[in-house]
């Protein structure tokens, strides 16, 4: 049986073609993946993004467990700032990538993807079950929230209507609009508690609204509503790939496992070596010494072909060379692009690749991340 989200009527209503995602039913698209991606890329994209986990880690501990099992390093975080991180095994392969906020002295809320909840959560228990530097309080709280993501250049033109008035928690902003890049705050809306994250998925401004079902079912409506004039657009998880995918944003399971390190996929600035021991450091500190044997690259194809998709091989110099992980035709760009894994000596930007497409070999070329740069609209 599928797990569905609170806002599953909402999307039958609005004609969306739902899929299995990860053991969720979820919107893949409503209405075209290309319009709503354009949406999100010049007006303004809504995605239910309810299946993702959280995590509350609390307590005199918390901090020193959080640095001791996370990549980054959580003691930069003031109440109300926000880090990407990456929770990785002995080995430095990647467990999960996530967001860490510190909403007080002492408490963290962790974002997690909806495939690792069960495996992260079982992670963390298992650590902090051994942990001896405090106290910690670790509580999968993923079933007490629902989510929304709001994408776009001209969010910040209507979100306050929806969310009107000053934050009542975590720090002290006058509007949601006042919140900069990986900053959070706590609003009151309808008699509940949401908390309002400026981040996203997608390389655009915008906000990630977390709170209890009935206020994102309401937030939901009340976002359309007033998006309208602006152009807004309900979005599914085919768009929310295509716009990954130009910014080059590495989604667990195609460009990040247990397999690979953040090294290897090119998120090697989000590791902080400098901050003491933590799980995998030994291995992540000889990668970024001696280097990796393979990288993470992204490209675009010269040949016209059907678009590249994960799985696909990649050849260099007429040799089996490597995998594609994510590939898409990019419908701002209007051309094929992709990401995989190649030796670090092919991994050059302008190297001349090929994607084998159903058995025929297609030209492409590697290129700088991200493939497409946002800009306003």
């Amino acid at each position: 049986m599928l797990k569905r989200t609170t806002l599953f009527a909402a999307h039958q209503k609005l004609g969306a073609k739902l899929v299995d995602f990860g053991g969720w039913e979820m919107p893949v698209q409503y209405t075209s993946i290309t319009e709503e991606h354009l949406a999100v890329r010049h007006a303004a994209g809504i995605f239910d993004i309810s299946h993702m986990g959280e995590v509350t880690v609390s307590g005199a501990g918390a901090v020193a467990f959080l640095n001791s099992v996370l990549v980054n390093d959580i003691r930069k975080l003031t109440s109300g700032q926000g880090q990407y991180t990456l929770m990785c095994n002995e080995r430095g392969g990647v467990i999960d990538d996530l967001y860490a906020y510190r909403i007080s002295a002492d408490v963290y809320f962790l974002i997690i993807n909806a495939s690792r909840i069960d495996d992260d959560v079982a992670w963390l228990k298992a650590r902090a079950a051994s942990f001896a530097g405090g106290e910690v309080n670790l509580t999968d709280a993923s079933h007490h929230y629902a989510a929304v993501a709001v994408q776009g250049p001209k969010v910040r033109a209507f979100i306050n209507q929806c969310l009107p008035g000053a934050s009542s928690a975590v720090m002290a902003v006058n509007a949601v609009t006042d919140l900069k890049k990986n900053q959070i705050a706590g609003f009151n809306f309808e008699n509940h508690n949401v908390l309002v994250g400026c981040t996203g998925y997608t390389g655009e401004d915008g906000f990630e609204i977390i709170g209890p079902d009935a206020a994102i079912q309401h937030l939901w409506d009340k976002i359309l509503a007033a998006g309208a004039p602006f152009g807004i657009k309900p979005c599914g998880l085919g768009a929310r790939d295509t716009l990954r995918t130009e910014v080059c944003y590495p989604l667990y399971g195609h460009e990040l496992d247990e397999q690979t390190t953040p090294i290897e996929a090119g998120v090697g600035f989000f590791v902080s070596l400098d901050k003491g021991e933590f799980t995998g450091r030994s291995v992540l500190a000889e990668q970024k010494a001696s280097g990796v044997t393979k990288k993470l690259v992204a490209f675009k194809m010269t040949d016209k072909s059907a678009p590249p998709r994960p799985h696909y091989p990649i050849w260099v110099n007429g040799a089996s060379a490597g995998m594609v992980t994510s590939g898409t035709q990019s419908p701002s760009l209007n051309v094929g692009i992709g990401m995989g894994y190649i030796p670090s000596a092919l991994a050059k930007v302008d190297t001349k690749i090929e994607i084998e497409i159903r058995g025929r070999r297609f030209a492409a070329v590697t290129v700088a991340k991200p493939i497409y740069k946002p800009g306003k609209g």
